[in-house]
């Protein structure tokens, strides 16, 4: 079964400051089947171009590697609307509610994200799970 990862197990994928949650968003694509959607990798160009200044080719890089690695599906109408619908029942923003139909709609029964209530189940079929709640504390490095 696959599992449909949110933007931010994306953008950890190259983090350079979060090695343990880097290091857990990789061992995903390795263990799964993963999935992902359209708007998930318009979100993870939009904070690798507004918050780490990412230069074009860089990121043309990064989106091509997660497009061989991931099934990305695209936003539907269809989509849009059970979005809405989700959105009115679970009350999460529009947007995580795209992300929540995205995944029912591509058949998983995982959705990891940090985000979200991690252990909730979406309309009895799609678990909300983060990914990163096990790390261990990372040690600052002292002065």
């Amino acid at each position: 079964m696959p599992v449909f990862l949110d933007t931010n197990v994306l953008v950890y994928l190259y983090s350079n400051t979060e090695s343990q949650k880097r290091d857990a968003s990789i061992s995903l694509f390795k263990k799964y089947t993963c999935v992902t959607s359209t708007q998930a990798l318009n979100e993870f160009c939009n904070v690798y171009i507004q918050k780490y200044k990412i230069s074009s080719k860089e990121l043309k890089k990064f989106i091509g590697n997660i497009i061989k690695s991931c099934d990305v599906r695209l936003v539907t109408e269809q989509i849009i609307i059970d979005a809405i619908n989700l959105n009115n029942k679970y009350g999460y923003s529009y947007y995580d509610c795209l992300i929540l139909a995205s995944a029912l709609d591509s058949n998983c029964n995982t959705l990891f994200s940090e985000d979200l209530h991690n252990g909730q189940t979406i309309e009895s079929k799609l678990k909300i799970t983060n990914p990163f709640t096990n790390l261990p504390t990372q040690v600052q490095a002292q002065k």
